[in-house]
């Protein structure tokens, strides 16, 4: 048996007997030479590059993906014989991690104090001298409310860091209760929700039910000072409908790791809205220890059991 690796991260993975490793280029065609491998390891190909693979790779059986969403490896084309196991659970501190800066980021305006420091210019923080954690604006991570919507290993992970702030938490997910300690709603009671939410962070993945969810509607409901977070996917969010709530102002701001379009083009209206803070899909840019999920998944695939996390 052939396991194909990518060369985009470093991964040395202990090949049991019978099995043999390739790197393969990312970004290039496989080569016909590594035609007959029945098990490959995805992690920073396009889309159009996993979609030729269907074809380049007539005898595969199993898609180890190292993506927590696996959207551009379901929508290439496999067939359904070929087993698809996501990397879920290996993002969670890294994406969480990040979410979290963006969060602390727009709390202390630091994109403000980053331009500024460009300029050679020194300027005075809007919540100088004021009350610490004003009611009506978002300066502080304390007492604050934060829902996050994608409610599952990125989101408690994320919960617990802002739990430890002193941030209050609610989760949404497709199914109300408690989930690590937290309180978890439906979508159809979100928009109750948001009319005293600071910060909405979004870590939805790209599914026909999520697409655009967030809305005009969703963005109308928050307060004029929260600040809107997306760290799961651009095509779960109506960016004409967000770029107009910051024009506006109509809410306090936004930072966004991912969009619909990426590399976000230069021409993009986002670009140089007020209050936004981008960066560029790097949440998630390096698994956590992904040499023991392929593994793992490695030893169950020729032993003939179910796979973690399969798809």
């Amino acid at each position: 048996m052939k396991l194909l690796l990518p060369n985009s991260i470093p991964i040395t993975v202990t090949a049991p007997d019978g099995v043999t490793t390739a790197v393969y280029d990312v970004a290039a065609p496989i080569p016909a030479e590594h035609s007959d491998a029945e098990a490959i390891v995805v992690w920073g190909s396009s889309g159009e590059r996993i979609a030729a693979m269907v074809t380049e790779l007539p005898k595969l059986r199993w898609i180890q993906a190292l993506m927590a969403g696996t959207d551009s490896v379901a929508a290439a084309g496999f067939d359904d014989s070929v087993v698809l196991t996501s990397g879920g659970g290996l993002h969670d501190a890294p994406v969480a991690e990040h979410t979290l800066a963006l969060i602390l980021a727009a709390a202390r305006r630091l994109d403000t104090a980053v331009r500024a420091g460009d300029a050679h210019e020194w300027y005075k923080s809007l919540d100088v001298n004021q009350a610490f954690g004003t009611a009506g604006t978002f300066t502080t991570l304390f007492g604050a409310k934060v829902v996050i919507w994608g409610f599952g290993g990125i989101g408690t992970r994320l919960a617990g860091f802002l739990t430890a702030l002193g941030a209050q938490v609610t989760g949404v997910a497709t199914t109300a209760g408690e989930r690590a300690g937290y309180r978890v709603i439906t979508p159809a009671d979100l928009p109750g929700e948001l009319a005293d939410t600071d910060v909405l962070v979004d870590i939805l993945p790209a599914l026909p039910t999520t697409q655009k969810v967030v809305d005009a509607a969703i963005l109308g409901a928050l307060p004029a000072h929260a600040w809107f977070v997306n760290v799961g996917r651009g095509a779960t969010v109506d960016e004409a409908a967000l770029r107009q709530a910051l024009v506006e102002q109509s809410i306090g701001g936004a930072a966004l790791d991912v969009f619909a379009t990426e590399p976000l083009p230069a021409d993009d209206p986002l670009w140089g809205s007020p209050n936004l803070i981008v960066t560029p899909h790097s949440a998630g840019g390096r698994p956590q220890d992904p040499e023991q999920r392929i593994e793992e998944n490695l030893r169950r695939f020729l032993a003939g059991e179910e796979l973690l996390y399969t798809v």
